[in-house]
């Protein structure tokens, strides 16, 4: 298929394009305080004999902006109690919840209502839907400084960090019609070769007509556009340059 011998064509390009770097495990007290209230203070141990030292948990690549930035903080928590996955879940159980009840949704966006409000409101769900203290800490400090409007990019992030802990990735591909089942699989074994075998790649189709042809592929933060429309544009800034005779 043409799709896909386009990407193995970029192959090298693609390789460095997708790398990500792991972003250091080291958090500001401001998250340590965030999600691990019961700080207990650092002792000096005076044995002769050096603790075992545990192991270091990283994110398993960087996150920027406000969203990426809880969810680092949230994944390094939840990784360190073995949670993940019940942490994703309860976050996507309480974001499906809000889309079936407008009440809570307008709540949740609502900044007018007190933090005590918010917070023992919050509690209060967490404790009936028995969230897990990860979960329930979380959410009642985004309740707290009145982020809960922003959980479901937080959780998206999130999900992300997870995926890439169970060497799973998700990549996004826009093309301007479904591809047919037969491309599918093909483009989706060009992805995991590109990759290496290490990762298991998750699939997710997007139809955007705007894109007029080719295709858009998108690994977590990162895009590589080969669709007509970039390069209709690139094309149109190469003609409008001067020509040097």
């Amino acid at each position: 298929m043409a799709m896909s011998q386009r990407i193995k064509s970029s192959l090298p390009l693609i390789q460095k394009f997708v790398a990500s770097e792991s972003l250091s495990s080291g958090r500001s007290s401001f998250q340590k305080t965030l999600f691990n209230p019961n700080v207990v203070n650092d002792q000096r141990n005076y044995a002769t004999s050096a603790p075992a030292k545990k192991e270091e948990i990283r994110v398993p690549f960087a996150m920027f902006g406000g969203s990426g930035n809880y969810a680092s903080a949230l994944y390094l928590s939840a990784a360190k109690a073995n949670d993940l996955d019940k942490v994703e879940s309860e976050l996507f159980d309480l974001i499906e919840a809000s889309k079936k009840s407008p009440r809570f949704s307008q709540f949740t966006k609502d900044i007018s209502v007190s933090s005590d409000v918010r917070i023992k409101a919050m509690s209060d769900i967490c404790a009936q839907a028995k969230f897990s203290d990860i979960t329930r800490n979380f959410l009642v400090i985004m309740a707290e400084y009145g982020r809960l409007k922003h959980i479901e990019s937080i959780a998206k992030r999130f999900s992300e960090l997870t995926m890439a802990h169970r060497g799973e990735l998700k990549a996004i591909v826009t093309t301007v019609i479904p591809l047919p089942p037969a491309e599918e699989k093909e483009l989706k074994e060009t992805l995991q070769e590109l990759l290496g075998q290490g990762k298991k790649v998750q699939l997710e189709q997007k139809i955007d007509p705007s894109i007029l042809g080719g295709l858009v592929v998108e690994f977590g933060q990162k895009v590589f556009d080969m669709s007509i429309r970039t390069r209709a544009k690139q094309m149109e800034r190469f003609l409008r340059e001067p020509v040097n005779l």
